[in-house]
Formats: structure tokens, sequence, C-alpha cells
């Protein structure tokens, strides 16, 4: 599991230097501030005195000094792409100069201003945010975390229908909140006190590691390599998960339900990708146990997916909430629960309140944020390219028997390795930690995630086809050098 994954591989410190050679990252815009930090300083606060629960990403954590769009540079001058975009948050890019600008002046102005006032900033984005949407979903709860706008939408479906009942993806992650940890389908994550009261989770529609999949189970560029003989836009994989939700709707849950909630693609679980048709039938299955639907879009919103600006509408279906955060503020904390007029005035029944939700500076950020995807058309340029990287990982996948599965759309892509392609048995994960340090080396950031050993590559919008040729060549080397080391 994840955390048992950073704390084991923190044992150990893998170098490549000497298997092979380093090619050049591109450069950047600017030239870095040089500083002076004593890094083992610093490492030593760091271990006295953060939670121990915050583990690092490598054996040796970065101290990262500088961002500029889709590079970090750390103490010591060296440059890498952040294909994490750190942890899914960086939308248009580390201290984007138009973002920085509007923050700048939002600092002179105003830094916070309780949401029972107005402040142009909140109104500009609730204006902005809601043009984005089906008209349907015009009222904005903001908050801010993606963890705690999905508690506000199980308790808005609890309250509104009137039902406690809510499902979750095994496999999924929604936050780990108490009253979140429930939706958390992963089980190692779980800490050993009461939690999940009323939320049922149920079998993931997994096709490539389920238990159904084949050749032509998504809507994307990449299909697993397992066979089957659906025709073209069929998917039998997706409907044999249908038919194990119904079965659960018929045997473990009462007439009601309070709600579903989806993630279009996988976040943390490794990247998961929802099989066409599957959650459009699970939306129909939760309406008509009057239950709400929720879209989860707090990695997939706001263009990232490039073909769509939500995940929902990728997917084809119309949720009641739509939950977003991360990529919304590009960095700054900012998330919201969107919905319906009707479904938001449940809350007005009892009180509710969040102290810094619609803070200004974060609005501000989030604003321009959105005023730059579109201005620089980035939606169009993550679509792009995305399918140039995926090309690029599809054609590694067919040289290395060890990449099991590329996934993904845009800028939302995963490669899950295991053991083989056949047996599909889980990769080692002190061998996928030596492939992670390797591509460190030589300037790339790429996170694992999920149950199994899958690289999480959700890179910042800026990120260019240049880049994608750097990082296809360094997964090639690391790959390569994975091989070297097991001869």
């Amino acid at each position: 599991m994840l955390r048992s994954f950073y704390v084991n591989a923190a044992r150990y410190s893998y170098s490549t230097t000497s298997l092979q050679r380093v090619p050049k990252i591109p450069d950047a815009e600017i030239s870095p501030k040089k500083v002076n930090l004593d890094y083992d300083h610093h490492l030593r606060i760091r271990e006295k005195h953060l939670n121990p629960a915050i583990f690092p990403m490598f054996s040796k954590p970065l101290l990262i000094t500088q961002g500029n769009k889709q590079y970090l540079w750390d103490h010591t001058g060296k440059q890498y792409i952040d294909l994490t975009a750190s942890i899914s948050t960086i939308s248009v890019g580390h201290c984007h100069p138009k973002v920085t600008k509007h923050l700048k002046e939002a600092v002179d102005t105003l830094w916070h201003c309780t949401n029972m006032h107005i402040h142009p900033n909140m109104t500009r984005l609730l204006e902005k945010l809601t043009s984005k949407l089906p008209k349907h979903l015009d009222t904005i709860y903001l908050v801010n975390s993606g963890t705690e706008a999905n508690e506000m939408a199980l308790s808005l479906a609890r309250l509104y229908t009137g039902a406690w009942e809510y499902l979750t993806l095994n496999n999924a992650y929604h936050g780990i909140s108490n009253a979140n940890l429930g939706m958390l389908g992963m089980g190692p994550w779980k800490p050993q006190i009461p939690n999940g009261f009323g939320i049922t989770s149920v079998m993931n529609p997994d096709v490539y590691r389920g238990m159904w999949g084949g050749k032509n189970c998504r809507d994307g560029p990449a299909q697993t390599v397992r066979d089957c003989n659906c025709a073209d836009g069929e998917c039998m994989a997706s409907e044999n998960y249908l038919g194990v939700l119904d079965e659960t709707f018929r045997h473990s849950l009462p007439p009601k339900i309070a709600g579903m909630m989806i993630e279009p693609i996988q976040g943390a679980g490794g990247g998961v990708h929802i099989p066409r048709g599957y959650m459009k039938g699970a939306f129909e299955m939760t309406r008509k146990r009057g239950g709400l639907c929720i879209s989860d879009e707090v990695q997939t919103g706001f263009g990232r997916l490039g073909s769509h600006y939500w995940g929902f509408e990728y997917q084809g279906v119309m949720p009641d909430i739509v939950v977003t955060a991360k990529g919304m503020g590009s960095g700054f904390p900012i998330a919201a629960v969107i919905t319906t007029k009707e479904i938001a005035s449940c809350l007005a029944r009892t009180l509710h309140f969040n102290t810094f939700g619609g803070n200004a500076l974060s609005c501000a950020v989030a604003s321009a944020t959105l005023d730059v995807i579109d201005e620089e058309n980035m939606q169009a340029h993550v679509h792009e390219v995305g399918n140039y990287l995926i090309s690029g990982l599809l054609k590694l996948r067919e040289r290395y028997e060890f990449l099991g599965d590329v996934r993904g759309i845009g800028f939302m892509v995963s490669i899950e390795l295991a053991t083989d392609k056949k047996s599909r048995n889980t990769f080692p994960a002190n061998d996928l930690m030596k492939i992670m340090e390797d591509c460190r080396d030589m300037g790339v950031l790429v996170a694992k995630g999920g149950m199994y050993s899958s690289l999480r590559i959700k890179p910042p919008f800026p990120t260019t086809k240049q880049d994608m040729d750097f990082v296809l060549e360094v997964f090639d080397i690391a790959f390569n050098n994975h091989l070297q080391r097991k001869k």
C-alpha cells in the first residue's frame, strides 16, 4: 500500500548516473534564484517536528526552493519536470505570471473577509465557475479542501433525501477525515477506529485488474491488453460490473438511499479508468432508489482530461452534485461543492458555516486560474500533448514486459507495472522505488498511486511535447536500468 511503500522504500537509496547517460531537460523560461540553504538542517527540523504520517516521496526528501509552470528546482539549482503537479494541485503551472499578478494585487487589497459579507473576488469566482457548469448546477459552497467538500456532499445527500445509505467504489479516495473514512476504498489506509457507518463500498470496475475487462472498455486512446469479444462501442465488462452493483442494491441496501459518489477516473487509486457506460448505469440505479448522484471532480476537473472540462461530461452523465478542489486554485487551498438551489436549500434548515470558505486570496487565485485556462487554450493543449504522451507510453508498453497497463486521457495518466503482462502479479515495491528515483535523478518527478505499483502522471497544463519527449526518454532509460539490475 502507498504509505508502507514509501516508508519501506525510504531505507534504500539509488542512483542512475553509473548506469546510463542522462538526457538534457528542456530549458525553462526563467533561471532559478541562487539559494544558500543547509539541507541537513532543514531535514533535521522535518524529522523532529513534522507529523510522521507525512511521508517523503523519495528516500531522501527533496528541498524545493522555486517553481515555474511545469518545472521545480531544488536547493542545489537542479531542475525537474513535475509530473505530479504537486499531487494534482498545480493546473496552470507553478507561479504562473498572470495568476501571480492577480495574487499580488489581492495581497495589497484584501487578505480575508468573512463570507457573511460580499467581496468581489468571491463573486467573480462564483460567476465564472457557474458558467462552466450545466445551468441547473447554480449554487456553490466554497470550502478549503477536497476532503471537506466530499464530506459536505455526503451531508447534503443525506439531508436532502432523508436517507442514510451512501455508495462508493472499492479503490476510491475521497479524503480521510473521520466521516470520509467510510468512503475510502483502500483498506490499508483505514485506521483501527470506527468508520463507515451507512457507507457501502462496491466492486470497482477495473478493466485491467478486475474480474472483467477487454480491449474496448475505455473511451480513450489507451486500452488494456486483455482480449474480449465486444464490438466497437460496446463493453460487456461494464455490464457485468453493473450487474454486481445491481446485486448489491437488491440484497444489501434499503429501498431508498442517499446517493452514490464516483470519480470519473480514480485519482489516488492509481488512475483506474472507469469503463464506458458504467457511471451512467450506476447513476441510473442510484436515482431509481431516490439517491443523489455525485461526481468527484477533485482531480478530473478544469480541463485536466483535455477532451472535456469535467469528468462527468466525459462519462456522459449529469450529476446532482459536483465536488471540485486541487487544480481549482492551482496550489492555493480552495474547493467547492456545486449543486442545485433545491438541494442546497436543505442546509438552510440547519446551521452551516465555514470560517475560511471563500477566502479573498484563494478566490483571486482561483478566478485567475480559470481565466488562464481559457485565455491560453490550455484544455486543447492538454488534449493534444496528452495524446502524444500516451502514444509514446503505449510504444514503451510494447517493449517492456513489466509494463502491464497504460490508461487515462489528457494529463491524467497512469502506468501500472506488473511482473509480466499475463499474470498481472504485483510489481515489487522496492523495484518501483528504484525506477522512481532513477527518474528523479534524471530530472523527472513521478509518484506512486493505488493499491498496486502504478506511476501517476498528472503534470501541470503548460507541459509541452518537448517535455514529454524528455520524459519518455527518461522512462525508457529507467525501465532499461531495471532490466539491467535484474540480470
